[in-house]
């Protein structure tokens, strides 16, 4: 038997399908501009780095859209293994570096009263707000061989003649750690501020020295800032080349020094395609790595 058609059960449905379209059609509205915007700007490129990486180099420099794995045996020869390397090396001190000196920054910042750590974060963002070129340039100035780093350790016999500082690793490393360390110290501070102070006094109440709580709570729980901070400082660490182009000279090559003379300079697009597919290869296993950890620590909320 047919039911009647001012019954309540199908009033009720044509409700849940109205309201069902009410919620639907505004989040396709806020959704539809930045789906369009990655597929044009981040898919449709990343896609194309992938398809050129694959393909090979004319004598005069054009890509040959013929399928060639010449590229990727390429990254294998001992040349480019050892940059890579290296690259890796050197973005594992920065990142290493950047967590050992923005932890007790940040837990300073999150211990301090609201108004204090947004000056103290302003403070820490305001060389940001300036040209990298001219904060690059400061460091060389302050490192060239008559200048103030140099003078003064003359001066306090410390050398006896000046040392060569610029263009080299070690300037190169100063410069990533400074540019990276806003982004270590930004998700600590977000991670250690959260941090409820009952469960610190618990801590303290039951016997734990000042150590003991630091090991045993304060650190597995801000252990999402931790690793949200390895991601922010290892993953550009390992691909700047505007770095190491200014105080290496061009002496001190890294990954994206290479990316940028392969599509800049050599006009080996394949190669360079290939280089950028590692990085992002190695960025996929950081993120995927990250949001297994996530789901991990959920459970472990639960």
């Amino acid at each position: 038997m047919k039911k009647p058609i001012g019954d309540a059960s199908d009033l009720q449905a044509i409700n849940r399908r109205r309201d069902v379209r009410r919620k639907t059609i505004p989040a396709l509205a806020q959704a539809g501009p930045v789906s369009v915007w990655m597929i044009l700007f981040v898919t449709i490129p990343m896609l194309f780095i992938i398809y050129i990486s694959f393909m090979s180099r004319s004598a005069f420099g054009d890509v040959v859209y013929e399928f060639s794995s010449e590229s990727y045996t390429t990254l294998l020869d001992v040349t480019y293994f050892k940059v890579i390397l290296k690259s890796l090396q050197v973005a594992v001190v920065t990142t290493v570096s950047c967590l050992l000196l923005g932890y007790p920054f940040a837990y300073y910042i999150a211990r301090k009263p609201p108004e204090t750590a947004s000056r103290l974060i302003t403070l820490l963002m305001i060389p940001f707000w300036t040209n990298s070129l001219m904060r690059l340039n400061a460091w060389m100035l302050l490192f060239q061989t008559n200048g103030p780093v140099n003078n003064t350790l003359i001066s306090l016999g410390i050398l006896s003649e000046p040392a060569k500082f610029i263009y080299t690793d070690g300037l190169v490393l100063l410069g990533l750690i400074t540019n990276m360390l806003p982004f270590a110290v930004l998700p600590l501070y977000s991670s250690i501020e959260k941090l409820q102070k009952s469960l610190l006094e618990a801590s303290s109440d039951l016997g734990a020295t000042p150590v003991q709580t630091f090991l045993k709570v304060t650190l597995p729980l801000t252990f999402p800032g931790i690793f949200s901070a390895i991601i922010l400082t290892f993953i550009p660490a390992l691909g700047t080349y505007t770095v190491t182009d200014m105080l290496g000279g061009g002496k001190v090559l890294y990954i994206g020094n290479i990316i940028k003379n392969q599509f800049g300079v050599i006009r080996n697009w394949p190669l360079g395609a290939a280089l950028s597919v590692l990085l992002l290869v190695i960025t996929a296993l950081l993120i995927f790595t990250y949001t297994r950890f996530s789901k991990i620590d959920d459970l472990e909320v639960l």
